[in-house]
C-alpha cells in the first residue's frame, strides 16, 4: 500500500505532516570525555537536519535541563534563531521536568514556550560555586607552591584563602553575564512578560505560575500541541545526532575503546555526575 501510494501524484496523496523534534537534556556545557553534555557543538547537526526538513512548518525542541554554561546557552539559542530565520520556521519549546537558568535561556528561542503544570521554569540568575581546601592541606601537612607571571593567576585558588578584592571582580563579571540574560528575557518575552520584582533574582516558579508571569505561554504536552496546531495527522520524529564508530553520539568528545575508559575519564566522568546531580537536586529532583 505504501509502495502504491508513493506512485499518485502529490495532490492525491494523504501523508503525515512530519514535525521534527530535536531533545536538549541535561547540564550544558559540563562535558567529560566519557559525558559528552549539552553544547552546541551536540546539538548542530540534529538542529541542521531539523531545520533542512522542506515541508515541515516549525521545529520543535524539547528542554530538559537545569542549566550549565552561559556561553554554549546562548550559542544554542542563536544556532535555533538563525536557523529559524534562514528556513522561516516556527520554533516551539516543549519543557519537561525543568529548564532552569542556562536551560531557560535555551527556551528562549521558541516562538511559543509550552510547559507542563509542575514544570520548574526560571531561575534567571548567574552562580559561581567551589570549595576552600586551605585548612584540610593544614591539617594533613600538604605546602602548597604557586609560581605564576602575572599576580592574577591565582585568583580564587581554592587551595588558598579568599582575597575580597577577587571575590567582587568576579561578583562584577557575574553582573555583566546577568544582564545579557535579562536582556534577553526581555527582548524575547517583551509583549507578555510580567513585572513581578522576583522575576530577574534567580527564583524559579512551576510551569502554571510561570504562565502568569508571561515566563512560557502554554500549558501542554508536544503531541496534542501538534496535532491541535497541524491537525490529526502531524506526527512528530524525533531527530539525534549521527552516531559514531563505537555507538557513541558524534561530534562531541573522544573516542575510547569499549569497556577500556581511561582513569583520568573515570574521575572526570565521577566529578562530573555528582555535579549534574547536585544541580537537578536543587530543583527538588
Amino acid at each position: 500500500m505504501k509502495g502504491f501510494r508513493k506512485l499518485l501524484p502529490k495532490s492525491m496523496r494523504k501523508e503525515d505532516m512530519v514535525i521534527p523534534v530535536v531533545r536538549m537534556q541535561g547540564p550544558i556545557g559540563m562535558a567529560t570525555p566519557l559525558r559528552p553534555g549539552l553544547s552546541l557543538a551536540s546539538v548542530a547537526v540534529p538542529l541542521e537536519k531539523a531545520f533542512s526538513m522542506k515541508n515541515a512548518p516549525a521545529v520543535a525542541i524539547i528542554v530538559n535541563s537545569p542549566g550549565g554554561s552561559p556561553v554554549q546557552s546562548r550559542l544554542i539559542f542563536q544556532r535555533v534563531r538563525d536557523l529559524a530565520t534562514e528556513k522561516n520556521k516556527d520554533v516551539l519549546v516543549f519543557v519537561e521536568d525543568v529548564a532552569a537558568s542556562g536551560g531557560y535561556m535555551i527556551a528562549l528561542a521558541g516562538d511559543e514556550i509550552i510547559v507542563d503544570p509542575s514544570s520548574i521554569v526560571g531561575s534567571i540568575g548567574v552562580v559561581a560555586a567551589g570549595f576552600g581546601f586551605t585548612e584540610l592541606i593544614r591539617k594533613i601537612g600538604v605546602e602548597r607552591r604557586v609560581y605564576t607571571a602575572g599576580e592574577k593567576k591565582v585568583t580564587l585558588d581554592p587551595f588558598q584563602p579568599e582575597v575580597p578584592e577577587d571575590i567582587e571582580y568576579v561578583k562584577a563579571l557575574q553582573l555583566e553575564i546577568h544582564e545579557t540574560f535579562i536582556g534577553m528575557v526581555k527582548e524575547r518575552r517583551k509583549d507578555v512578560l510580567g513585572d513581578d520584582p522576583d522575576l530577574f533574582t534567580g527564583k524559579f516558579w512551576t510551569g502554571q505560575s510561570a504562565r502568569n508571569l508571561g515566563l512560557v505561554d502554554e500549558i501542554g504536552d508536544l503531541r496534542g500541541t501538534l496535532r491541535k496546531r497541524y491537525g490529526d495527522k502531524a506526527k512528530p520524529k524525533l531527530i539525534s545526532a549521527p552516531r559514531g564508530l563505537f555507538g557513541r553520539r558524534a561530534g562531541v568528545g573522544g573516542v575510547s575503546l569499549p569497556g577500556l575508559p581511561e582513569a583520568g575519564a573515570l574521575a572526570d566522568d565521577l566529578i562530573s555526575a555528582a555535579e549534574t546531580r547536585a544541580m537537578w537536586m536543587r530543583y527538588g529532583l
